[in-house]
């Protein structure tokens, strides 16, 4: 199978590192371009990749195309590509944020052509990203289920509707920033009571990932796990209460609504 980018920004980068840790897809298989020549040329270089001339050569070469552009961007690159969809019925997915499918099929001009959106977090490129997809009603489930392998392969992949993409786009794609900073506070904390700031950032680190290990792995809620480590009277339970009585459940959980209503506002625009 053959799988082109067109676009080789930051986000198509993860996909692609993701996928070349993996060992189960050649990177002379990842075919890849973009405006500038340069560009890349220098990422095909970098990794491996075959480099294409042209956007509708791509199409025209690749079994799916992931659409890596900027959203304002996509409406030229389908009017380069459209007559090579349309003749090779290549499966188009989408990773530009908020264009529907409907506005891609209609870009693109064709109706009848199979289309998936997609929004992966940066993660992706250590393999443990997560991906929220939707395909429009042209998608074969063969088709759905080839898609739905190669982001697998990144990571966690989960179906979900357009009209949940906001949210998914506040729970994954800016959540990072905000693990990351949650995790600094923590090694904050450990530098307070007297250890080194790489030690402590090691510590706060391995502490996220083993806890959202553990979330994935466990049948039980969160909360139940929380329960799991907070023995009465004990440590944990002092903690958790002063991280309350601070407003940390209420300050995610704004952080998550403020998030979400930037991007319905910027979706408007």
């Amino acid at each position: 199978m053959k799988i082109g980018f067109i676009g080789v920004g930051n986000m198509a980068q993860s996909m692609i590192k993701g996928l070349i840790k993996t060992q189960k897809i050649t990177s002379t298989d990842i075919l890849v371009h973009s405006a500038h020549a340069t560009t890349y040329e220098a990422v095909a270089k970098e990794y491996q990749l075959t480099p294409v001339a042209d956007n509708a050569t791509l199409v025209a070469e690749a079994d799916i195309v992931f659409l890596a552009v900027k959203p304002y961007i996509v409406p030229q690159v389908l009017e380069e590509t459209a007559a090579a969809f349309k003749a090779h019925k290549t499966v188009m997915v989408s990773v530009a944020a908020g264009l529907s499918l409907d506005k891609l099929a209609e870009q693109v001009g064709q109706s009848d052509l199979p289309i998936l959106r997609i929004m992966p977090n940066v993660n992706v490129a250590n393999q443990a990203g997560i991906t929220a997809v939707v395909g429009n009603s042209q998608v074969t489930e063969d088709r759905l289920t080839a898609v739905k392998a190669i982001l697998a392969q990144l990571g966690g992949v989960v179906e979900i509707g357009e009209k949940d993409f906001t949210t998914f786009s506040a729970l994954a794609g800016s959540s990072p920033a905000f693990v990351y900073l949650f995790i600094d506070a923590m090694a904050r904390a450990g530098v307070k009571h007297g250890l080194k700031k790489d030690a402590a950032t090691e510590i706060a680190a391995q502490a996220v990932l083993g806890s959202a290990q553990n979330v994935l792995m466990s049948d039980d809620s969160p909360w139940d796990l929380v329960d799991q480590v907070s023995s009465p009277g004990g440590t944990t339970v002092a903690g958790l209460l002063a991280m309350e009585e601070a407003g940390l459940m209420t300050a995610v959980v704004k952080g998550i609504d403020a998030t979400i209503a930037k991007d319905l506002e910027n979706q408007e625009r």
